[in-house]
């Protein structure tokens, strides 16, 4: 109580106070009931699904960045986030949200992803991040997950989740950034704050390109980050290399 307030004061802080305590009970209520749980439960599995420590093996690939930062394409934090800005929103990012968002609503997608992997890496680097990705899920959950593409497996697996498609593309394509960024922090290289900049960065963007996804369908599949694309197939054929692509 404030000493000498007057008495309108008062009885507006004692309204604030039980507006904030009903507020704060109302929230603690959604939260734990079962629905609010399940939606809980679902996003720590799709944040384990996508966390580096889940045995995909991301951090040997660099998605055709070792090439460009050995060209001299990317050689600090501002070209890392122009770069990969553009794979966002023009390139695999665009792609792999609209593949995810349409095998969540149960297309199937699997042939459609091949068919689009701009090079031979490209190929083999979803293709065996999807079969580690199915395997661990058909693990951890004792039913069968089929070997796809990776953004095809995780929108086949999602499917047994209570969340947007909205949200599941999001975190989908920060997990992909922040591996590339990973690589960039380690080969270019860059501070771990830089290459936390950078991804920050990207955020408003991420949400923007999930939100498109959502609602996209399969005209909307198409690719314009030719700078990229070639980066990957360089790679294929470079004398030395540490990440696979």
């Amino acid at each position: 109580m404030v000493l000498g307030a007057p008495w309108a004061t008062i009885m507006a802080m004692i309204t604030h106070t039980r507006m904030t305590t009903h507020m704060a009970q109302g929230m603690t209520t959604i939260m734990t009931t079962p629905t609010g749980r399940r939606m809980i439960t679902d996003r720590l599995t799709l944040a384990q699904w996508l966390s580096p420590s889940f045995p995909l093996g991301s951090f040997a690939y660099s998605h055709g960045l070792e090439h460009a930062v050995t060209a001299g394409d990317v050689h600090d934090a501002e070209t890392l986030a122009e770069w990969l800005r553009i794979v966002l929103h023009h390139g695999a990012g665009r792609v792999d949200a609209v593949l995810l968002c349409l095998a969540l609503r149960g297309e199937d997608m699997g042939e459609t992803a091949r068919a689009l992997a701009g090079s031979r890496e490209r190929l083999e680097e979803t293709e065996a991040q999807g079969r580690a990705f199915a395997d661990t899920v058909a693990r951890m959950q004792g039913r069968a997950v089929p070997a796809h593409p990776l953004p095809v497996a995780v929108g086949m697996a999602a499917q047994d989740l209570d969340l947007p498609a909205q949200e599941v593309a999001a975190l989908y394509l920060h997990a992909f950034a922040s591996n590339i960024v990973s690589a960039g922090v380690r080969f270019i290289p860059l501070g771990q704050s830089q290459g936390q900049q950078v991804l920050a960065g990207l955020h408003q963007g991420i949400a923007e390109i999930a939100e498109w996804a959502a609602t996209a369908g399969l005209a909307d599949l198409r690719s314009g980050a030719f700078g990229a694309d070639l980066a990957a197939m360089q790679h294929e054929t470079q004398h030395v290399r540490i990440f696979k692509t």
